[in-house]
């Protein structure tokens, strides 16, 4: 069975359908009355009406983000056709434009005073209901612009940072590398640096620096001009350093994410440097090149395994921890939710779209039958299970921070780990089959905290002027060195591999978020196998809380507190743990 690709038709049978247009209208209609009805009074209402504006301002928001879903994900599946690219655009241009007219929504929620609004939060249950949703508005209260301002910025965002980031979409997807006589995808060429046989492991990783090298100017410019517009919004919005955004974006401290960021690099030695130096040894090279990072181990055993298996191992994974959450995965396996086939023309990551509350989450992988793509396949279902369970909150209260975002997929990935490592019965595969898992961590924590340190030093220095791509090539190598460790050589076309990463173009210091995600479900996984009472009720409640909790309340019922400078060595303690064991086999 090939793997599947999806059915939107659960959004529009078409980018041409009448119901979009209808929808637009709709939304385009009800936002003018919106802002008739209620511009300029929001601070003079009771707590009932309030929370009755808020309502209607939420069906508003909920029919853009369908329609604003359905033309992203057209998109995702095939970035190389000019008409679904002409849609996708028109789409963005006209939910900014409706968009505009409840900009003054949110700005004059943040005009309210503290002790206004908690008296009108009093005085009503209906709005104490949206008690999470204020909160989580306000944070931005100290970054607010005159509404004018915020208005023209609205209406230049089609034009600004998402139009660059179209460009960078449209250029990846676009590129080809010539490996093996023929022209292929970026994604299938990276695919191959972790096949068996080395020289073609190289010859990859020579043939993917070349295809970026050759549109490494643009990829610069892409940058710089990104990181130059940022730079602008952050000045003018007081925040006091390129990180500080996303941060407030996440609920989280700078200084709480700084702590985060300072234990990983200090545990870089005990962590990747110990483990790629074992990985050296195993692969008999006194050094390895950046093309060895993800080579098969001797002795490991890279079968294929069809999408029917695949399906197979995540279901009983999840099942086995709890048969609620396997109802859910096998919703998804069940109907055309997923496009997991990997065919020319789509986007080359993975992702879960929580789309909106009324219909249901998708999800797109590119589906190659190693084990790596069931892991991947098992992190996105545990987005998507979060995303189901957090839809009873509503549009405005199902999406979690960023910081909390990975916490279900990350999970999901440890259960079907688990399960395959207890299915294995050859000591030296369960051996090879740890030693995976350790690099999916490092993928997890070391990489992104790495990644994250390079999108800051870029940042900072973009400040202080324009980049040149071998400057930006120079901090890339630097991070990678000091996080990978002396066990590594970089030879030069390595220093173009920042170019293809989409984090860094679409969501900036969004990576942190990984390693955020990953040693807090290692400290989860924790408490689960000491056999805590309640433990998956707690789980699923926490899942279904969607957005109305801090990442405190969350982890309270399981004795967890992030806030505890240990909390974090404990989930590196995990990963160096699994290293000790790998060492002394």
């Amino acid at each position: 069975m090939s793997p599947p690709r999806w059915d939107l038709s659960d959004l529009y049978t078409s980018p041409d359908s009448p119901a979009v247009k209808a929808d637009l209208d709709r939304a385009a209609a009800e936002a003018k009355a919106f802002a008739g009805q209620y511009k300029g009074t929001i601070a003079s209402l009771s707590g009932a009406d309030l929370a009755k504006a808020i309502e209607t301002c939420q069906t508003i928001n909920e029919i853009l983000g369908k329609v604003g879903s359905f033309a992203s994900l057209s998109f995702s599946a095939d970035m190389t056709d000019p008409e679904t690219g002409k849609f996708s655009q028109a789409v963005r241009e006209c939910i900014s434009d409706i968009s505009a007219d409840l900009l003054f929504f949110t700005l004059e929620l943040n005009t309210i005073e503290e002790d206004v609004l908690e008296a009108k939060l009093s005085s009503s249950s209906t709005l104490a209901h949206w008690r999470p949703f204020l909160r989580d508005h306000r944070m931005f209260r100290p970054h607010q612009l005159p509404d004018d301002i915020e208005q023209v910025l609205l209406e230049k965002s089609v034009t600004g940072a998402s139009a660059w980031c179209r460009l960078f979409d449209e250029q990846i997807t676009a590129l080809r590398v010539s490996l093996d006589g023929r022209e292929m995808p970026l994604g299938e060429a990276l695919n191959q640096m972790s096949d068996q046989d080395r020289s073609r492991r190289e010859a990859a990783g020579k043939a993917v620096g070349k295809a970026l090298e050759g549109d490494i100017r643009l990829f610069s410019l892409v940058t710089n001009t990104l990181a130059k517009d940022k730079a602008i919004s952050d000045k003018m919005r007081r925040y006091p350093r390129p990180e500080s955004y996303r941060n407030v974006s996440n609920m989280v401290e700078d200084e709480v994410v700084d702590a985060l960021v300072s234990a990983v690099t200090n545990d870089f030695p005990r962590l990747s440097h110990r483990y790629y130096g074992l990985k050296a040894k195993w692969l008999g090279l006194d050094k390895l090149e950046h093309w060895d990072r993800n080579a098969p181990l001797p002795g490991m055993r890279e079968k294929d395994i069809p999408w029917t298996d695949a399906k197979a191992i995540v279901q009983q994974a999840y099942e086995k921890f709890d048969p609620a959450l396997g109802e859910i995965v096998s919703e998804f396996f069940d109907k055309p939710w997923i496009d997991a086939a990997p065919v020319p023309g789509k986007s080359p990551g993975a992702f879960a779209h929580p789309v909106v509350p009324s219909v249901h989450p998708y999800v797109l992988m590119n589906y190659r039958g190693r084990t790596r793509d069931v892991m991947t396949l098992a992190h996105e279902l545990g987005h998507g299970v979060h995303q189901k369970l957090a839809a009873k909150q509503g549009y405005f209260l199902s999406s979690t921070p960023l910081t909390l975002a990975e916490t279900a997929s990350v999970f999901g990935e440890m259960l079907t780990f688990q399960y395959l490592l207890d299915a294995e019965k050859d000591p030296v595969q369960k051996r090879l089959l740890l030693a995976a898992k350790v690099e999916d961590m490092l993928n997890t924590v070391v990489r992104q905290i790495a990644f994250y340190q390079f999108e800051s030093r870029v940042h900072h220095a973009r400040r202080e002027g324009e980049l040149l791509p071998e400057q930006i090539g120079a901090i890339w190598r630097d991070v990678q060195t000091e996080s990978l460790g002396p066990a590594f050589n970089f030879t030069p076309e390595y220093d173009t591999y920042w170019a293809y990463v989409p984090h860094f173009v679409h969501t900036p210091f969004y990576v942190y978020a990984y390693a955020f995600g990953d040693c807090l479900v290692n400290a989860l996984y924790g408490v689960y196998q000491q056999g805590k009472p309640g433990f998956r009720e707690k789980y699923r409640a926490m899942l279904e809380a969607g957005g109305t909790k801090r990442h405190s309340e969350l982890l309270a019922p399981f004795g967890l507190d992030a806030s505890d400078p240990a909390f974090w060595r404990k989930g590196l303690d995990v990963i160096s743990g699994f290293i000790d064991q790998l060492k002394e086999a």
